[in-house]
């Protein structure tokens, strides 16, 4: 859940760092126990949106997740309202999966070794060093739903031997039963990366292993086909896309996701496209030239894909540039078809750069689609812009439900980041979202669910992080 775990600032303090209550908490050892409070106790305490019953639910303790941690071993499989969560064992890793609000265990996997950790990946969150640990995400391909597994480290590295860095993906069947469930296969791709540089996403359609950069798409990436293990290695983006030749400035192409009919590419300079299917100039917003800049470079950033979409911004500025405000835009992956669009004072990041400061995130359903101040229903094909006016403040947001329900977090830059964030909820089946402010420590949902359900995350007192479903009302 790499992605969803870089919500910047005020965002993942609302959802990860507030307080829980919880009972006895004795299933879990301070070095890693098992871990799920199976036992008959009542829910964590939590102060939850309307829409969630906090009385109900269940909790899983992860007290091996330390607080340098950049990413959380939790997901849920596609289209599906099971969790599946990651848990230390005394021989390894153990994957239970859970069936949404009632709790029930579906399957738990046996023990699984992942390569031994690369040197500081442990993080010190006392200076602010960010750890690596071992992740879990859903995926999909080819109609058949998994559970993967995944992590960074050395392949065959003892005393006499410095073996090879690779990221390994265990890849388990989200439909499985029983205790001891087996990956029905595991790949390693080679790698070359410091802790916390690697990015594994899905939101193609196709794994995509990136690695060599903190920000959320470095440079170096391979495409991972689950059915056949093959793997394919991008090696030099800037020769994926023909338009890259022609380009004035084009240097640093990324791959941004891998989809079945090949890499979307980001071109460096600007544009982006999946070589031989479409390119941005064909699917530009009417109101964008084709190119901007000085060097009339080609117009269109890719932003991020998510649910076989893609989020792009383009400049209005022309040749010289100008404050004018971007538009932005959501396309079908596999077409470039144009899908909603919305204009907004929010900069569209450097073609250059690997950073983005929010996750696009979507609606189980898909319907409706967001990346911090942006939000889409592709129902409506209707866009919502909530970056700061002048008078109203910035709302960015977090997580989204199948009913229009979103929410997130009111951005204050005039004050200190050691501020109490101010939580918001808004509805985008109304033209402008309609937000209100909720009450001040109100827990925000991580991950929203197809039953209602949602997914929240808290530090109990020893810190620990504690994992915890709430039916929705």
């Amino acid at each position: 859940m790499r992605a969803r775990a870089a919500v910047a600032g005020a965002l993942v303090l609302m959802v990860v760092t507030g307080c829980s209550s919880s009972g006895s908490d004795a299933d879990s050892t301070r070095h890693g126990g098992p871990g799920p409070l199976d036992r008959a106790e009542p829910p964590v305490k939590l102060s939850v949106p309307a829409a969630y019953d906090a009385a109900k639910g269940w909790d899983a303790k992860l007290s091996w997740v330390p607080q340098s941690a950049t990413t959380l071993p939790l997901t849920n499989v596609p289209g599906t309202p099971t969790v599946a969560v990651m848990q230390v064992a005394s021989n390894g890793y153990t994957i239970t999966a859970r069936s949404g609000s009632s709790g029930q265990v579906a399957w738990r996997s046996a023990p699984w070794n992942p390569p031994t950790p690369v040197d500081g990946a442990q993080g010190d969150s006392s200076t602010g060093e960010t750890g690596e640990i071992p992740d879990v995400m859903g995926f999909e391909q080819g109609g058949r739903a998994y559970v993967v597994a995944y992590a960074h480290g050395m392949r065959g590295k003892d005393d006499l031997h410095e073996g090879v860095e690779v990221v390994r993906l265990a890849l388990y069947p989200a439909d499985a039963s029983g205790s001891a469930v087996k990956p029905v296969r595991e790949i390693d791709v080679p790698v070359s990366a410091g802790p916390g540089e690697i990015r594994v996403q899905a939101s193609g359609g196709r794994l995509l292993v990136a690695w060599g950069a903190s920000g959320a798409f470095p440079r170096s990436s391979a495409a991972v086909d689950v059915a056949t293990g093959r793997t394919t290695l991008y090696e030099d983006a800037n020769k994926l896309l023909p338009q890259c030749e022609k380009a004035a400035a084009c240097n640093s192409s990324r791959v941004m996701a891998a989809t079945p009919d090949g890499p979307l590419v980001g071109m460096g300079g600007g544009g982006f496209g999946v070589p031989g299917k479409w390119f941005s100039d064909s699917i530009r917003p009417k109101q964008v030239s084709a190119t901007t800049g000085i060097l009339d470079s080609w117009n269109g950033t890719v932003y991020a894909a998510a649910h076989g979409y893609v989020l792009a911004g383009w400049d209005t500025g022309g040749r010289y540039g100008s404050d004018d405000d971007a538009v932005w835009s959501v396309h079908d992956l596999a077409s470039g078809t144009l899908t909603a669009q919305v204009v907004c004072d929010y900069d569209v990041p450097d073609e250059t750069s690997a950073g983005r400061d929010y996750p696009v995130i979507t609606s189980p359903d898909g319907r409706y689609l967001a990346a911090g101040p942006l939000a889409f229903d592709l129902k409506t094909k209707r866009g919502i812009c909530l970056a700061g006016d002048g008078n109203r403040k910035t709302i960015v947001l977090g997580s989204l439900r199948d009913d229009g329900t979103a929410y997130g977090a009111v951005r204050d830059d005039s004050i200190g980041n050691d501020t109490e964030s101010v939580p918001a909820q808004l509805d985008l089946r109304t033209v402008t979202g309609d937000p209100k402010v909720l009450s001040v420590g109100t827990q925000l949902p991580y991950l929203t669910l197809p039953d209602n359900s949602g997914l929240f995350m808290t530090r109990n007192a020893d810190q620990d992080l504690v994992v915890s479903l709430r039916p929705g009302h």
